[in-house]
């Protein structure tokens, strides 16, 4: 396999397990890739968020802000791992291997494409369902600690 050819099983896998931190972005287009770049910021902003709750726990407002950007980038990490894996592979080498023939092996699926393809579908969900449902969870709870405070006063 030459230099220039880029395999979809392994941009699919570097999606599902690096994807947070643009790994298959890098991979895909080079180091040069601003976007890949700003992977890492919403991922660590959202590990941030967890360490909030550990350290000053669920009651920290900037947690319940910070704890669904790690869930949302975990998902669309795993989003990306499916479209990859789901590329056709004439599409795939068009776009990542101009250089190689149309049915060239490098953009061929294979069995470990679709198990990654599978986890990428659990963890996506998992990821997605969990930051919407911490998210809204936390939101409602702030919800109706504040109604309560409008509707029974403090006897000061």
């Amino acid at each position: 396999m030459s230099a220039g050819r880029k395999n979809k099983t392994l941009a699919v896998w570097l999606a599902l397990l690096g994807g947070t931190l643009g790994l298959h972005r890098f991979y895909l287009r080079g180091l040069g890739d601003w976007v890949g770049w700003l992977h890492p910021v919403p991922a660590a902003l959202g590990w941030w968020g967890v360490d909030r709750v550990l350290s000053y726990g669920q009651d920290d407002k900037l947690s319940w802000v910070l704890i669904p950007l790690l869930g949302a980038t975990v998902a669309a990490s795993c989003l990306m791992a499916i479209v990859y894996a789901l590329t056709e592979r004439e599409k795939w080498n068009q776009q990542f291997n101009p250089a190689s023939a149309p049915d060239a092996p490098a953009g061929g699926t294979n069995w470990l494409t679709i198990a990654a393809l599978v986890f990428s579908l659990l963890l996506g969900t998992i990821a997605l369902m969990g930051s919407l449902a911490f998210g809204f969870q936390r939101y409602f709870e702030y919800q109706v600690e504040e109604a309560r405070k409008i509707s029974q006063p403090d006897a000061d």
